[in-house]
């Protein structure tokens, strides 16, 4: 278990000399890739000013929908979302000297020395005050520093976009890891509804940053939660290896055989992570929350109100918005050619609701091959679906409702084209299309890790997973054998048709 002893004092408190005249328009908010540390470094000290400005937030693209919102800037900078970035060798004296710049209300500082784990205590800073802190990075890690704008309610409004990233590192450590920090705004519309912001580095999807990378290249990660949710921080295509998690006081290195590989990793409110990934399949890929509120249409800012068409919609501008990340990996090697398929095939139906309180159930059924016969659904989730390690599966989804839809293989390494995210999924601009009403699509599954997995839809979320288009998958080791007498497979989910809350195996 690695700590951060920090060490804090408080130098002065007082009126912040030569405040400059509000402008009638607020500066716009730079998004902060957090690859660029903040401050100056000398003889051992960082020192770094702080000003908490009020700031124009543009979370999707400059001409899109904005925010006004608090923020930190350095002084005679422009305000940055995340907060500027303090990294820093181990052994480091940090002199911070934070002023509040608004007009009106206190805020309330938090991080290393100020608060502890889930303490929603903070060191409160008058409108036109400073304060200086001073603390010893005495252990690497990540971590995080922030301001709350009071009285802080976390149901009815959140102030995270005030949050930024401290990284403390090991002499000779490399540095060309990247930092992600999650950012979180919102307010209760008197209409009980929420106005919100979820960003990653100040953009929202699809405004966030796009990466391109090669298949074997090496990809260090630190993901920073400051926010009051907890969010599944979700990889297609490939594992990630967890090899440190901390809470925002201290911060564990996993030992080499305490390092999990995973494809999601829950992120608790004020957690962080840091995680390694190596690419081993070309084509478009995603690192995404997997709680679909976070990343369906709902998460933009300014949802348009549309009759539906947003939430139905296959582009992938439209259909996704807030903590998505985009990654093009490139091939090194040409793909291996595909003999001997096993050939599935599966319908996606609609069935019918009890009455007009419930919701009509929406599964997928295996059929037998080239079969396109509909089965109505009478359960809340989809049939199994068995497969070999190794052994290549095509399943033809052809597609029976009246909309769109599309199927992803959760937690499989698998060809880009095939992972189904519509509008995403591929190679360059070649991408999978969504599976149109009455049409179908192929997905090409040879599989390299036996497991129990799931499916689930990744177009119009709320509505498909509720109803229950999703299901369990089972990969056997070859030579294995399914014996449904002894091997028993439970699935939990929501089920909406029956308005009766969770539903496992459709009880």
């Amino acid at each position: 278990m690695r700590g951060f002893t920090l060490l804090l004092s408080l130098l002065g408190v007082g009126c912040v000399a030569g405040t400059p005249p509000v402008s009638s328009l607020p500066p716009v908010v730079v998004a902060n890739d957090n690859r660029a540390p903040a401050g100056t470094l000398r003889d051992g000290v960082l020192t770094l000013d702080l000003d908490v400005v009020m700031g124009r937030w543009y979370p999707e693209a400059g001409d899109g929908p904005f925010v006004d919102v608090p923020a930190f800037a350095e002084p005679g900078k422009a305000p940055t979302i995340p907060a500027p970035l303090v990294r820093v060798p181990v052994g480091t004296r940090v002199r911070l000297v934070i002023r509040n710049r608004l007009e009106q209300g206190a805020i309330g500082l938090w991080g290393p020395g100020l608060t502890t784990k889930n303490d929603s205590s903070t060191i409160a800073l008058a409108a036109d005050s400073a304060r200086t802190v001073e603390f010893t990075a005495d252990r690497s890690g990540s971590y995080m520093y922030g301001a709350r704008r009071g009285p802080y309610d976390p149901i009815t409004n959140g102030s995270e976009q005030l949050a930024g990233g401290i990284v403390v590192d090991e002499p000779g450590a490399p540095t060309n890891d990247r930092i992600f920090v999650v950012n979180e705004w919102f307010v209760e519309k008197p209409d009980k509804e929420f106005r919100n912001v979820y960003a990653i580095n100040g953009r929202s999807w699809p405004g966030t940053e796009r990466f391109s990378v090669t298949v074997g290249d090496t990809l260090t990660w630190r993901i920073l939660n400051p926010s009051t949710e907890t969010h599944p921080m979700h990889l297609h295509g490939a594992y990630y290896r967890v090899d440190a998690r901390g809470d925002g006081v201290t911060d564990t290195v996993y030992a080499p055989d305490g390092r999990r590989m995973v494809v999601t990793e829950a992120m608790a409110p004020r957690t962080t992570m840091r995680l390694t990934w190596s690419p081993e399949t070309p084509g478009n890929w995603l690192f995404h929350c997997h709680n679909s509120y976070h990343v369906s249409a709902g998460a933009r800012l300014d949802a348009p109100n549309d009759g539906g068409h947003d939430a139905h919609s296959t582009e992938p501008g439209k259909h996704m918005a807030g903590l998505v990340l985009g990654i093009a990996v490139q091939p090194r090697v040409a793909a291996a050619e595909r003999t001997n398929v096993r050939q599935l095939s599966a319908v996606i139906a609609q069935g019918t609701a009890k009455d007009t309180a419930h919701v009509a159930p929406i599964t997928l059924t295996l059929a037998a091959r080239g079969r396109t016969a509909v089965t109505l659904p009478t359960g809340p989730r989809g049939d199994l679906i068995v497969l070999t390690r190794g052994e290549p599966t095509d399943i033809t989804v052809h597609n029976a409702l009246g909309e769109a839809t599309s199927i992803h293989w959760h937690g499989l390494e698998l060809e880009s084209w095939s992972d189904g995210v519509a509008g995403i999924s591929g190679i360059g601009t070649k991408v999978a299309p969504p599976i149109a009403p009455s049409d179908s699509f192929v997905a090409r599954l040879t599989l390299k890790r036996a497991g129990t997995f799931i499916y689930h839809t990744h177009l119009n979320d709320h509505a498909q997973l509720s109803a229950g288009l999703y299901g369990p998958l089972v990969v056997l080791e070859p030579g294995q054998q399914w014996d449904p007498a002894r091997d028993l497979v439970f699935t939990a989910g929501l089920d909406n048709t029956a308005l009766k809350g969770p539903a496992v195996n459709g009880g």
